[in-house]
């Protein structure tokens, strides 16, 4: 690595420090290569999973389970708050030092912009280092979407994910805008810890990718918790008050209004590229604003790739890993790997208890005309599964999707105890072409949640 008061040159540079990007900087440089790795925010080393995404949100998750009635709210959330940011700031900390000066590699920390499509500029003014690498990998992750509601970016009471996870007042009455993954996420946390929650969905149904059976499983849970869930609400407009902020929304032909000290939009995220000035390095983008890719995650600068939620794909921690894997495999491998070769991905809402899903829906097989089966068992009645009763958690349910004419796994969504957990193995099946009958009769350990599967496809329903 060759450097002047103001230039640096590596082999690599990786422009942010998300699981993608970090990932691959520590194999490159283990590699022998050059690497320069710059991040704009010290507070976010390691990237969104370990600050503010993940790791914050799973540990208030298990907190929030763990509240008893006779516990002050106030504290115990203050309790929890202090908790995550000791883990956080280990994490954020560890994962500076294990690459900082580790094999030669160096972290900047600055905001990026390309010069050209070899250079990028880390920083403004007299400070500004100019860094040119042979290579560039982007991986600045996506940001949160800001819906245009009239009144709702000026609200005092406006909050992101990330200023609730780092707040140490726990809101009493709380509006969550939209009913995704990230809103039934919260929504579950912060009931759990005593607050009042609404959340309002603008469509007709919760999780409308999922199958109506799941759905209303899901939706009895979170509303038995007491979370209010409300469909088909358009929300026009947001004010504030001295009482906290009032939100009105339509729902059949009516105006209704619902109070809150705290709302937070969780209608999406948008790839974060506006800092970037991607054109100076002559880099397209997509209609969606990502960073636009081919099959290897090359741009439409074949030395420069895009990794994680900025190239527009699934916004998960586990596929930036998996973009690392194929950049790597272009930098360092044979070059074969390939987005398109992903199959049997999982996906978990972390609510108490998790929803797990892979593969397709039992609506989805019968449109495609595929000849099936169904299985499909409440928890609390599944025999083989004494672990949801060791544990107090018998709620939810277990379905599978089966080819008919080769017992090979279609799709699954487990609503359970530890289903991100068997969610795992689920998906292993799928992808190998391991058949239900080969699930159902292994040998699990006792008492899990694993061992379910001993009995689950035996409960065929269609």
């Amino acid at each position: 690595m060759t450097t002047n008061s103001h230039s640096l040159t590596a082999d690599v540079v990786v422009i942010g420090f998300g699981k993608g990007g970090k990932t691959a900087a520590h194999v490159l440089a283990e590699a022998g290569k050059r690497i320069i790795l710059v991040e704009q925010d010290e507070n976010m080393y390691g990237g969104t999973c370990p600050n503010v995404g993940c790791v914050p949100s799973k540990m208030l998750v298990h907190y929030s389970s763990a509240r008893r009635l006779e516990d002050d709210k106030q504290e115990f959330f203050a309790q929890s708050v202090a908790g995550v940011k000791a883990l956080t700031s280990a994490f954020r900390a560890g994962n500076f030092d294990s690459l900082n000066g580790q094999n030669g590699a160096v972290v900047l920390t600055g905001t990026a912009r390309f010069l050209d499509d070899h250079s990028v500029v880390v920083g403004e003014g007299r400070d500004a280092i100019t860094v040119t690498a042979t290579t560039v990998l982007i991986n600045t992750g996506s940001e949160p979407l800001l819906p245009a509601l009239p009144g709702l970016a000026e609200s005092a009471h406006l909050v992101s994910g990330t200023d609730l996870i780092q707040k140490d007042r726990l809101p009493s009455r709380l509006v969550i805008i939209g009913g995704g993954y990230l809103g039934l996420e919260f929504a579950d946390i912060y009931r759990h810890f005593g607050t009042d929650v609404t959340v309002l969905e603008a469509g007709d149904r919760f999780l409308a990718r999922e199958d109506p059976d799941i759905a209303d499983a899901v939706t009895g849970i979170l509303e038995g918790d007491g979370i209010e869930l409300v469909t088909a609400a358009r929300v026009i407009a947001v004010r504030d008050n001295e009482n906290g902020a009032v939100i009105s929304y339509e729902k059949d032909g009516r105006t209704f209004e619902v109070a809150a000290d705290a709302i937070l939009p969780a209608t999406g995220r948008r790839p974060a590229i506006d800092n970037l000035d991607l054109a100076a390095a002559g880099i397209e983008v997509t209609q969606r604003g990502a960073v636009k890719v081919d099959d290897q995650l090359r741009t439409t600068q074949p030395h420069i790739f895009a990794l994680g939620d900025v190239n527009g794909g699934p916004q998960f921690t586990y596929v930036s890993l998996d973009d690392a894997r194929i950049v790597l495999d272009q930098l360092l491998g044979e070059g074969t790997r390939r987005v398109s070769d992903r199959v049997a991905v999982p996906h978990t809402l972390f609510i108490t208890p998790p929803l797990a899903t892979v593969g397709l829906t039992e609506t989805e097989a019968r449109a495609q005309g595929l000849n099936i089966t169904v299985s499909r068992e409440n928890v609390a009645d599944i025999v083989a599964m004494p672990r949801a009763y060791t544990v107090e958690e018998t709620r939810g349910l277990m379905k599978f999707i089966v080819d008919a004419d080769t017992d090979t796994i279609l799709g699954a969504a487990l609503l359970s105890i530890d289903a991100q957990e068997i969610i795992n193995l689920v998906s292993l099946a799928v992808r190998h072409g391991i058949t239900a009958t080969q699930l159902r009769n292994s040998i699990y350990t006792h008492p899990s949640s694993t061992e379910a599967l001993n009995e689950v496809f035996d409960k065929v329903i269609s």
